[in-house]
């Protein structure tokens, strides 16, 4: 595989430097990718860098991730409107475990192979550099106009808020420099990757690199930051990032996530995150033409992803909690999802909390969800609807709305699933 060629199709590529490809075909390559450590989690904003990564050990080079802690210590002025929190050696050294982790779905890190990919994190190198040092080595090098013309800076310069940037911020695009540096002299790598919004910072460590070392053997490529069809940033939900902790975010929520792209965008999103092969994808957005209502292209874009960065049972688990308001197996699948799937699947749906003790007692249904908790506004609804088999608990029809309650009703030891009609739930909650 020719990494420029299965980034070119994909819509993968900004900006690249002249010479990367030639560099690529000379043989296995390593190249590296910064990723800010600054949550113990990866988003999905994280995403087309990671895949990157992955197509490029796909091709048979070596990708070298680097948890930037020293940087993430600074913060990254690009596209940021103001200063981020700074954080400590110990909470750093946390995430990037937490990282590795998760880069391990995607890189193959602990095989004999030569292109198994390295995790290397800038703050073992730059802990024991001296402010003195650093500046004379470094800092000589690059010019105050040369940073002051970089993007990054000058946005933030010239940013309505009128906050300006600090000396700290300023100095960030130098210790990137300095990573590429470090990792051409000590890691043999040729090729730095980033986001558009890094074109600036990179150049700088090809330009460090150029003068240093007297090379011009050090080469460029950022993909595009990717947005929504509608414009809109991608990767945020009204709920925030979309995580690839399933604390943070649920494998549920993560599949609803690429479930729901319009058409537009997974037609765009199938070719970025995920390995398939150019003429599936072809043929996939073809059936979406066809026949939009059947969503080939968001169905099997879910699929890749979740099973990607979860496990093929939790993509699994989650169709199955996908089909619960209309399946005929939904019984069974409520009895079987955890809490945090139960609660995401009936978001937003009216909750009352009711007594455990009156269960054990086994309170009748009709006084339960009239009395108790206000469902039915009298029992007469109730059983006018239970006669005419619109009444359900927990997805099974209910003619006798006299029944008693049980712990046997009990979803997660806690809740009961209250249908009325087609369209309405609501969950009890069993204090």
């Amino acid at each position: 595989m020719n990494f420029i060629e299965e980034l070119t199709w994909r819509g993968m590529i900004h900006q690249m430097m002249p010479g990367t490809e030639d560099q690529l075909k000379k043989g296995m390559t390593s190249a590296y990718l910064g990723i800010d450590p600054t949550a113990d989690s990866l988003h999905i904003g994280h995403l087309v860098g990671v895949m990157i990564l992955k197509h490029f050990q796909r091709c048979g080079h070596k990708p070298i991730a680097l948890i930037g802690g020293a940087t993430g210590m600074i913060g990254d002025p690009s596209m940021k409107s103001q200063e981020r929190k700074l954080l400590d050696v110990e909470t750093l050294r946390h995430n990037q475990e937490a990282i590795r982790k998760q880069l391990a779905k995607f890189l193959d890190f602990d095989s004999d192979a030569p292109n198994a990919a390295i995790l290397v994190n800038n703050y073992d190198w730059m802990k024991d550099y001296n402010f003195l040092d650093f500046i004379r080595d470094i800092g000589k090098c690059i010019t105050v106009n040369y940073m002051m013309a970089k993007e990054s800076v000058k946005k933030r310069l010239s940013g309505e808020a009128g906050q300006g940037m600090s000396f700290t911020e300023f100095s960030y695009q130098l210790l990137q420099g300095y990573d590429y540096l470090w990792l051409y002299r000590n890691k043999g790598c040729r090729l730095q990757l980033g986001g558009s919004d890094q074109w600036g910072n990179i150049t700088t460590g090809t330009e460090l690199i150029r003068r240093l070392e007297g090379a011009d053997d050090a080469f460029a490529l950022t993909c595009p930051l990717i947005t929504k069809a509608d414009g809109k940033k991608f990767g945020k939900t009204e709920n925030g990032n979309v995580w690839l902790d399933p604390e943070r975010t649920s494998p549920y929520q993560f599949y609803q996530f690429w479930l729901n792209v319009t058409d537009e965008d997974a037609e765009k999103y199938i070719k970025i995150f995920t390995v398939l092969p150019k003429e599936e994808i072809d043929a996939l957005i073809e059936q979406q033409r066809q026949d939009p209502g059947q969503r080939p292209l968001q169905k099997r874009l879910a699929k890749e992803i979740t099973t990607m960065v979860h496990s093929a049972e939790d993509y699994e688990a989650a169709v199955e909690a996908s089909q619960i308001l209309f399946s005929n197996k939904a019984a069974d699948t409520l009895h079987k999802i955890d809490e945090r799937t139960l609660l995401d699947v009936f978001a937003g749906v009216p909750q009352f909390e009711v007594s455990r003790q009156e269960i054990a007692d086994g309170i009748q249904l009709a006084d339960l969800l009239t009395d108790r908790a206000k469902v039915f506004p009298s029992k007469g609804e109730l059983r006018k609807l239970a006669q005419g088999g619109g009444f359900s608990i927990n997805k099974q029809k209910v003619a006798d709305p006299y029944t008693p309650a049980s712990f046997d009703m009990l979803l997660n030891d806690k809740y009961i699933l209250v249908q009325k009609g087609k369209k309405n739930y609501y969950l009890l909650k069993a204090i």
